[in-house]
């Protein structure tokens, strides 16, 4: 897609709206710190989190109706959701072994659900992209533990990167209510995400300063979701978040959180190499 956000954008409603819910059965939603690739095919304790989360879903929640992924991989300067029935598997990476360029999550798409979120986020704009993207690492690498059976249709949402942090943390605050729709809301990337400054010699350990960037997300995301954004003057922002591709799915999250309440918790936790945060939260399914 092509056109850019049309007026009003993130400003036409406030975070804080309260939205009502309907109905007894309201899905999760969550925010994953999904790492390497290589986590697709491993079992640590981290992808064992993210089983516990699917399963957790399926037993309060039941099986979701769809899953909204907002991952850092589709990093455009667009705002689009994909409305193909088949969406492809997306390997954008290089250089690891061939079990992962191997690997497929052929999950449906739902066609229909692009026509809902458009709805619900009006006045902004939302493209349907018919053909161009399908289901990448970010979304398919936590996927194949949370929900291994592929049965559940995914749609991606694009983020676009022409537009500020606000507009992102406001636009998961608009997507809320698709929960009482049976839509479960994933954002996928990483609190702290520096491949430049990766340590092999520290696989579960984290730099000073990236420890400290996403102890101030936790409290943020936990205490005052709808301040989310200021985590941008925070003295570690730089080194944290030097592209804001992985960050920003952060963003949806808390928007959901505080356009709706009820209390996020951290699903799992931690860095790795140095620079990359494995920190994951959820809202409305079971958490440390």
């Amino acid at each position: 897609p092509a056109a850019a956000d049309g007026p009003g954008g993130y400003r036409g409603r406030g975070l804080r709206q309260l939205h009502a819910l309907s109905g007894s059965t309201v899905m999760p939603a969550a925010f994953i710190g999904h790492g390497s690739p290589m986590n697709a095919l491993e079992l640590n304790r981290h992808t064992a989190a993210w089983r516990a989360f699917g399963r957790s879903v399926l037993q309060s929640s039941g099986r979701p109706r769809a899953i909204l992924a907002i991952s850092a991989h589709w990093f455009i300067n667009a705002t689009a959701v994909t409305a193909m029935a088949r969406p492809r598997t997306i390997h954008d990476f290089y250089g690891f072994p061939p079990e992962l360029f191997d690997l497929q999550y052929p999950a449906p798409g739902l066609p229909d659900l692009a026509g809902e979120i458009a709805d619900v986020v009006e006045p902004t704009w939302v493209g349907a992209d018919l053909d161009s993207w399908g289901i990448d690492h970010g979304t398919w690498s936590v996927l194949v533990h949370a929900f291994p059976d592929h049965s559940v249709p995914v749609v991606q949402l694009s983020i676009n990167a022409s537009q500020p942090l606000e507009y992102h943390l406001e636009l998961g605050a608009k997507l809320a209510p698709l929960r009482e729709r049976g839509v479960l809301i994933v954002g996928s990337g990483n609190v702290v995400h520096n491949l430049g400054a990766i340590d092999p010699s520290v696989p579960d350990g984290g730099f000073g300063w990236a420890q400290r960037f996403d102890e101030a997300a936790r409290t943020l995301v936990l205490d005052d979701p709808a301040d989310a954004a200021r985590l941008r003057e925070h003295g570690d922002y730089r080194a944290a978040v030097p592209t804001p591709d992985h960050f920003i799915p952060l963003l949806y999250f808390a928007g959901v959180v505080a356009a709706q309440g009820g209390g996020a918790g951290v699903l799992t936790d931690g860095c790795a190499y140095g620079s990359l945060s494995m920190t994951s939260y959820t809202l409305g399914a079971d958490a440390q």
